[in-house]
């Protein structure tokens, strides 16, 4: 039975709309989402009062869920801050600094090691991982930032993800609502989702080539890299942590994969094995005043998580009025606006199977624009089970929202200013100091420090 559409439902879509067309134009969205969530509130509750508490409740729904993926970028943060401090962080990226040498070669590097990292452990943690160790070097190397959140999205959340090849959580959900096993889809997905990401990879590479080309750095960036070329100072401790602390990774990487740890588990080895190399690189590097670094170096860490997330928070509590999270917002019976949308639509496209097919890819973009993706994936197999009989139809797309969804959270994050599917997406206006000797140096975190 279709879904009726109500005033909430038609608001709700306007207001995304509204988003989108401001994305395109690179303008910050946060204003139009809280004035879509006190409207809809005010609507659904009735009341002023009430309405304004929809507000708060929606952040704090929207906080805690981002709240683990802030935490693990913060700690990350920190511990890049202490072998920064010891000079770790020089030599580990020296290597790859030979290695890497053009904008070009960065891209494709960066998108293909997201990639498999993504495959095998689940982007979020991957992203944590990848990112702070890699798009340092590569921005080095010429890459721009938007060039470098575009691979990391496109070939790690998004061919990684929508195919989801290793861990096959998207496609398990998708198979049990189609009814059908997941070994009938797995080539058809595996075929899709690496044509389209390669696709996708490749237009991305054509829109910011001219970028490429001209892309020098930021002063920032230039006078960072002349320190460390001129300095290549480090304590004799930085020769042990920067061989230690990628094999330390290496071994975290192939436990996820012996174990089958993933999701939210991954992210959390990830974050406990950054907060131990803190701790342990902090007193190390200089034992009398470990006590009062690390607290310094925890701070600096968090204040660049927060802020990466304190734009992202207002816009996620708005589009998470239109997936599950929504009870919690505005309680028990309050309407699902994005799945809503994407049943209604589902029963009133025209049918056919080129219809059908495009249609259930439509549905599953709209579901998914609320962040994760995975709203639409019962969706999208329920509809593929409904229509295959009559249409000959064989597999839904394993998740058909997802790249759309990262699009969005892409966009979202490259907004200029304090502006991302959870999940967050990455673009303060400033990093956390960082220096050796006194010198400030964003090397260590300041790939995200510029706005995209």
């Amino acid at each position: 039975m279709a879904t009726e559409l109500s005033v909430i439902h038609f608001i709700y879509v306007a207001v995304v709309f509204v988003c989108i067309a401001l994305m395109l134009c690179r303008k910050d969205i946060v204003i139009i989402c809280v004035l879509g969530t006190l409207l809809i509130g005010a609507i659904h509750t009735g009341s002023a009062i009430a309405s304004v508490q929809v507000l708060f409740k929606a952040l704090m729904v929207a906080g805690e869920d981002l709240f683990s993926i802030m935490l693990v970028i913060s700690l990350m943060v920190a511990m890049l801050r202490v072998l920064n401090k010891m000079g770790a962080d020089y030599l580990m990226f020296l290597p790859f600094k030979r290695a890497i040498t053009g904008a070009n070669q960065s891209y494709l590097f960066l998108g293909i090691v997201s990639y498999i990292a993504a495959s095998l452990f689940w982007p979020t943690p991957a992203t944590a991982l990848v990112g702070t160790l890699l798009i340092p070097i590569c921005i080095r190397a010429g890459l721009t930032p938007m060039a470098a959140a575009v691979a990391v999205n496109i070939f790690g959340h998004g061919m990684g993800l929508s195919g989801d090849l290793v861990i096959q959580g998207a496609l398990k959900l998708s198979s049990t609502a189609a009814n059908i096993t997941v070994s009938d889809m797995y080539f058809k997905v595996a075929l899709l989702s690496i044509t389209t990401g390669i696709v996708a990879g490749f237009v991305g590479w054509l829109m910011l080539r001219k970028e490429l080309k001209g892309f020098k750095g930021s002063e920032e960036w230039r006078i960072c890299c002349e320190v460390s070329e001129a300095e290549g100072s480090y304590k004799p401790c930085a020769v042990y942590f920067a061989v230690g602390v990628p094999v330390v990774f290496c071994c975290v990487i192939a436990a996820m994969i012996h174990y089958n740890i993933k999701g939210g588990d991954a992210t959390a080895l990830i974050g406990g094995t950054a907060l131990i190399i803190l701790t342990v690189g902090t007193v190390v590097n200089d034992a009398k005043r470990s006590f009062d670094d690390i607290v310094t170096f925890l701070k600096e860490g968090f204040l660049f998580g927060i802020k990466i997330f304190a734009p992202v928070i207002p816009i996620a509590a708005f589009f998470f009025l239109g997936a599950n999270s929504v009870t919690e917002i505005l309680g028990e019976g309050a309407p699902k606006c994005l799945f809503d949308v994407g049943n209604w639509l589902a029963f009133h496209l025209p049918m056919g199977r080129v219809p059908v097919a495009f249609g259930n890819l439509i549905v599953g973009m709209i579901a998914g624009i609320e962040g994760s993706g995975f709203t639409g994936l019962p969706l999208t197999g329920a509809s593929r089970r409904r229509s295959a009989a009559r249409w000959g139809l064989t597999s839904p797309i394993s998740h058909p929202s997802d790249r759309w969804a990262q699009y969005g959270r892409a966009a979202a994050v490259s907004s200029p200013g304090p502006s991302a599917s959870r999940p967050p997406r990455e673009s303060p206006a400033s990093a956390p100091s960082s220096s050796r000797g006194g010198t400030s140096s964003p090397c260590s975190a300041g790939y995200l420090s510029r706005p995209f």
